[in-house]
C-alpha cells in the first residue's frame, strides 16, 4: 500500500465525497510541509481535491510538484497564503522497528492489548501514520476501532 489515492473504509462515509481530508492526503500534506484547514480544503474545487488525492508524493520531485500545486490552489481559491508545517526528517510511521510511545499509551488507556512490534511492522507506512494520527494525546477518535478492524488488528 502506497500513500497514493487511498480512502480507507473507516473514512469513506465522510472522505469519499472529499468533503473531509482523507488520511492519505493528510500524509502527503505532512510530507510537503503544508497545513490545510478544512475550510480551505472545502474551498478547493472537486477536481483540485481529486488531484491532491491522486497526485504522487513519493520522490523529492513529486513532493516539490505536489507542494507547488497545493500552494497555488489554496492561494487561488482562498486568497490566503498557505501555512507551513515542519517536515519530519525521520517520521515515526516509517520506522517499522519501534512502536511510538503515544500509540502504546493510547492502546493502554483504551484497555487494549498492546501492539507487538511484529504487528506494527506488518502495517504499511500509511496505516502506521493513521494510527499515530488517531492516537494523538487528548484526542478521542471514533475512527480508532474501525481502523483497527480494517487493518486486521485485534480490537
Amino acid at each position: 500500500m502506497s500513500d497514493a489515492a487511498v480512502i480507507f473504509d473507516f473514512e469513506s462515509d465522510f472522505a469519499g465525497a472529499l468533503y473531509c481530508i482523507p488520511m492519505s492526503v493528510r500524509l502527503k500534506l505532512d510530507n510537503v510541509g503544508v497545513k490545510v484547514s478544512l475550510k480551505q480544503w472545502n474551498k478547493l474545487g472537486r477536481d483540485e481535491r481529486d488531484q491532491l488525492l491522486v497526485r504522487p508524493c513519493d520522490t523529492l520531485t513529486d513532493r516539490r510538484a505536489y507542494h507547488d500545486y497545493l500552494v497555488t490552489a489554496i492561494e487561488a481559491r482562498t486568497g490566503d497564503k498557505a501555512s507551513g508545517l515542519p517536515v519530519e526528517s525521520h517520521p515515526e510511521w516509517l520506522d517499522a522497528s519501534r512502536i511510538p510511545a503515544q500509540v502504546s499509551e493510547y492502546f493502554a488507556a483504551e484497555g487494549r492489548s498492546p501492539l507487538t512490534v511484529l504487528q506494527w511492522a506488518g502495517l504499511a507506512p500509511l496505516q502506521r501514520y493513521v494510527l499515530i494520527k488517531l492516537t494523538r494525546p487528548g484526542h478521542r477518535n471514533e475512527n480508532f476501532l474501525p481502523a483497527l478492524r480494517e487493518f486486521g488488528l485485534p480490537n
